[in-house]
């Protein structure tokens, strides 16, 4: 079923990569990256590709510019060797929080890279847990969003018994109004867990002010999700938020590990991430997203 299918990687996921492969017994197409000295890249497939099924996996993560462009010269070369199909697994999406004018003079970044990949021949792209699904209508071709809900529920499930915590004391808190879905999909998996969102304002890019949070948590296990870590300022903010309105123990979760800085205040427990964006993290808990891109891949074919 799976022998039609190329899998690839480039430089932003090569043990995500081999973990899918791993679940899926597929061998690893073979790639030629170079950087050359005057800032160019190249890459080209070392791989027989004519009449097959490519997937690449490819997050466009700091440098965002660099994984990007890696992306886009390596999806024309699969097209330049007749590939039958090109698929973009991209576990995080670059420019994603660009998704609007927020300013006088702005561009919508993420809708200008989603031309740039449709231009190059991309046939369909797959990615984990959009900034916001208004991204998914900057494509023509499809879109197909892996949500990691299940998983990250699975993880605290085992946390809580471990910890005996009683779900009634439970509060899910979204950091924003942007992860309020979130944080709503997440609450349904836990029976008596209750909703909080915090009323976040930004005054400039990458800073973050809380004004008024909505919901109970005197007394409360807390648990922020969120789409991305960045600066981490949304994430210590809220929890301090949290812990002068009363609440216990505060833990975090978010889908995408971009930290740019990792530096979170003391009190919080616990945080717990996926490997969509690879990094060496300390004290930090990993969550591999490899067996929903394998099961995706999988039915796919």
């Amino acid at each position: 079923m799976l022998n039609n299918v190329v899998l690839f990687y480039l430089s932003a996921n090569k043990a995500l990569t081999e973990k899918v492969a791993k679940i899926l017994n597929i061998k690893i197409g073979k790639v030629e990256l170079e950087n050359f000295a005057d800032g160019e890249i190249m890459a080209r497939t070392l791989s027989n590709v004519s009449d097959k099924k490519c997937y690449i996996i490819q997050s466009t993560a700091k440098p965002a510019t660099e994984h990007i462009f890696e992306l886009l010269i390596f999806i024309d070369s699969l097209k330049q060797n007749n590939a039958k199909e090109i698929i973009v697994i991209m576990p995080y999406y670059g420019y994603a929080r660009q998704d609007r004018v927020a300013r006088k003079g702005e561009p919508i970044s993420a809708k200008m890279v989603a031309k740039l990949y449709q231009a190059v021949g991309v046939d369909r792209i797959i990615t984990v847990d959009l900034h916001t699904s208004q991204i998914q209508g900057f494509f023509s071709c499809p879109v197909y969003e892996i949500t990691p809900t299940d998983l990250f529920a699975d993880y605290l499930t085992k946390l809580f018994k471990e910890n005996h915590v009683n779900y009634q004391d439970l509060v899910i808190v979204s950091p924003d109004h942007g992860s309020a879905l979130r944080a709503r999909d997440l609450c349904s998996m836990f029976e008596g867990a209750s909703l909080a969102v915090i009323d976040k304002r930004r005054p400039a890019p990458n800073k973050s002010e809380v004004t008024n949070l909505v919901g109970d948590v005197k007394g409360k296990t807390c648990v922020i999700i969120d789409d991305i870590i960045d600066t981490c300022m949304t994430i210590n903010n809220a929890a301090e938020k949290l812990l002068q309105c009363g609440a216990n123990d505060i833990y975090v979760i978010a889908t995408h590990a971009v930290l740019s800085s990792n530096t979170f205040i003391k009190e919080i427990k616990k945080i717990i991430v996926t490997d969509t964006v690879e990094k060496d993290l300390d004290n930090i808990v990993v969550l591999s997203v490899a067996p929903l891109i394998a099961e995706v891949i999988k039915n796919d074919n």
